[in-house]
Parts: structure tokens; sequence; C-alpha cells
């Protein structure tokens, strides 16, 4: 069986692209597909990957322009030669679903959620700071996107979701139904930390929607401390907001994040996630998360038990839930214990199991003539590739 993988644009490392390194464990010699890659926005193991890019990748300038592009994406994507795999998954945020593969082959989108900047796009433009000028111009092509989104959503075989809301995004915005299969934590990176920490902690790429700033003002308001760990284009910005309690830490990986999540008070989340998996980092470590009622943690967090919310996004609630906050109200051990429900071998195992059942499916579609000939034990096989498919719903 010929697997090949496919993502939107290979240039910041988040968590979507997390989902991308657990598929290719499971898949190590399937080709990457990817319009745009950036290789120093990534951990070392990128590099022994069979990475392919298209020529998207050559446009000057594309690898840090990319966001100004994304009227091309779908021509890069349909630009791709996917004839000589049977199974494709693609990872898609925005564009990757757009790919055409053969009538033989099965294509499997993990949506990380339909494109935001289409489907929500004033509550993004806004988030994102987009003058009038910018608003007017690309809320022009969002109509056309959107209808060329729609169509392209019908060259999918079986969708996946992350979350009971990108199941209903995906239904709203193209009129299919999902399997949920949320995104991975491995356990086996984090560790329960000895002390309950003296400061909150911010991780997550520094951009306008996910709303650093209203915990950096709370922190600031506050006086209480707060780590930020992360890059982006709000950094600079952050920085001239931050009072003397706030400490920015850059970009972590390994062990260096691991320790930020297990030593901290708790973890804060503002944004409103398609699911969200530093929530899931930081219950692996035993520390409960402070998060934004909405999105992806409703299916993760436990209120009062592996964590609280706060209803508005703004920097008022957040510094209530900060200030209201009692670390010893929560058990480290039984916080991990709800983590390991979404570790990566549940993930592997589900995961694995759809594209053995979508293929096996698609072999009985193709070849319905013959197996009509084999009358019970053709019943039989439809019936048992049914029952895999609904365990996952």
């Amino acid at each position: 069986m010929r697997v090949a993988l496919v993502h939107d644009a290979l240039v910041a490392y988040g968590g979507a692209e997390k989902v991308l390194e657990e598929l290719h464990k499971l898949f190590p010699e399937a080709p990457v597909f990817a319009p745009i890659y950036n290789p120093g926005a990534f951990p070392s193991s990128f590099q022994s990957w069979d990475i392919r890019t298209t020529w998207m990748d050559r446009v000057p300038f594309a690898r840090k322009g990319y966001r100004a592009l994304f009227p091309i994406y779908p021509f890069a994507m349909q630009s791709i030669d996917l004839s000589a795999y049977d199974v494709v998954i693609s990872s898609s945020f925005s564009f990757a679903h757009h790919i055409h593969t053969t009538e033989d082959a099965v294509h499997l989108c993990y949506c990380h959620s339909p494109a935001r900047f289409m489907w929500d796009y004033h509550r993004y433009a806004n988030n994102e700071g987009f003058g009038w000028l910018k608003q007017m111009l690309i809320g022009a092509t969002i109509p056309i996107m959107k209808a060329l989104d729609r169509s392209s959503a019908g060259n999918v075989d079986q969708w996946i979701s992350t979350s009971n809301l990108i199941t209903r995004r995906i239904h709203k915005s193209y009129g299919f139904d999902s399997v949920i299969i949320p995104p991975p934590v491995d356990l086996n990176e984090f560790h329960v930390g000895e002390g309950k920490g003296d400061y909150f902690l911010l991780l997550m790429r520094l951009v306008g929607w996910k709303r650093a700033d209203i915990v950096v003002r709370a922190a600031t308001d506050l006086g209480l401390p707060l780590v930020v760990a992360g890059s982006g284009r709000e950094l600079a910005s952050l920085r001239k907001i931050a009072g003397p309690t706030v400490t920015f830490a850059g970009r972590v990986d390994g062990q260096a994040k691991a320790d930020l999540y297990a030593n901290c008070r708790a973890f804060i989340l503002p944004s409103s996630e398609d699911f969200g998996i530093t929530p899931l980092e930081a219950m692996a470590s035993g520390r409960p998360v402070i998060a934004y009622r909405h999105g992806g943690v409703l299916d993760t967090v436990v209120e009062g038990v592996t964590g609280a919310f706060f209803d508005h996004q703004t920097p008022e609630s957040v510094a209530d839930a900060m200030r209201n906050f009692d670390p010893s109200h929560y058990d480290s051990a039984r916080i991990r214990d709800h983590a390991a429900n979404f570790d990566s071998s549940h993930f592997a195992r589900k995961i694995l199991d759809l594209v053995v059942s979508c293929r096996a499916e698609r072999k009985k579609l193709v070849q319905f003539p013959l197996t009509l000939q084999n009358g019970v034990q053709a019943n039989h096989h439809i019936r048992a590739v049914s029952g895999n498919v609904m365990d996952f719903r």
C-alpha cells in the first residue's frame, strides 16, 4: 500500500505540524508534499523526511510572504502528482484537500479546520488588525475562494475532524459528515514537576488571533509572574505592553519546554482553538489549564478537575481567572491520567484502522462486479468494514 502525506505549507511549527509528525511516524516511508517548505522553522528531525515542494516554493519571497499568496495555493495543490499512491492523507487547515487523486486511490483529510480566513473572515480580519482597505481588497476575493473550497471538498473520500467543533464546521462549510480523531499528545515527552510553580505559562505562536495580548495585560495589571514562550509577528507589540513581571522565553522545544510546563502554576490558553494540543501537553505534565471557554478545549478540559475557564476574551476576564485560581485544588496525578486518554497510541490505532477500512471499502467499490459473484462472503466483508468505520464516529 503506497501512502503519501500532504500538508498545507511547512512554514511554521505548530499544532498541525505536530499532528503531521505523528502521521509520519505511522508512515515513515511516505513522502510529504507541501507547496512551501522553510527548513529553518522546523526541528532537525524534519531534515530526514522525504519532503517534496511545488513550483510555489520557487516564487521569490514565498517563504516569508506565504500569507499574501493565498489565492494561488489551490493551484499549487492541484499541481501535485499523486498518481503513484493508493492512500493519500491530507493535513488541512486551508487548501491541502484541494489535491487530486486517482479514481482508485483513497483520500482521507485530517481537517484541523476549514480555513478561518475564509469561513470566519470578519472575526479573523479584526483579530489580525486588518485596516479597512486590506479588509476590502481581501474580502472581495472571499466569495470566490469559498466557492472553490466547497467544490474541492468533494475530492475527499473520508473527512476526519479534531473535535465536535470542527465536525460542526465541516458540515456547515462543506455539507459532509466526519469522524472525530483528536490530535495526540505523547505522554513520554512530558513529566510531572515536583513543585506547584510560581509562574503562569503562555506558550503559543504569537499571532493576533490567538490573543496573547489579553494575558500579558492581565499579568501586568495584577503584578503576577507570567512566562511567555513562543515567537511570531506579535512579539514586538507584546514586549511594549508587558510589565516587569512578564518574561519572554522565546521558542522552546524538547526538555526546556517540558520543564516550563511541569513547573508552572497553570497554563493559560486565551485563544479559541480548533482543538488545542498545548493544553493537553500541560495536562500531560500534571498542570491545570485556565482557558477561554470556547472551541476544542471544551472536549479536553474538565472544569474543576483539570482546569478552569474564563468567558470573555478580555484582560479583565483573564485577570479574574488568574486572581481566583487556587493550584492546591488540583491533583497532578489525576490531571495526567486524564491526558492519557489522548496519548499517541490511541491516535495511531484509530488512524491505521480507518485507513485499512477505507482502503478495503474502496477496493470493494472498484471491484464491485467481481464481488457480487461471491455472494455471502461479499456481504460479510461489507458488514465488517462498516463496523470498523462506525467504531470511530
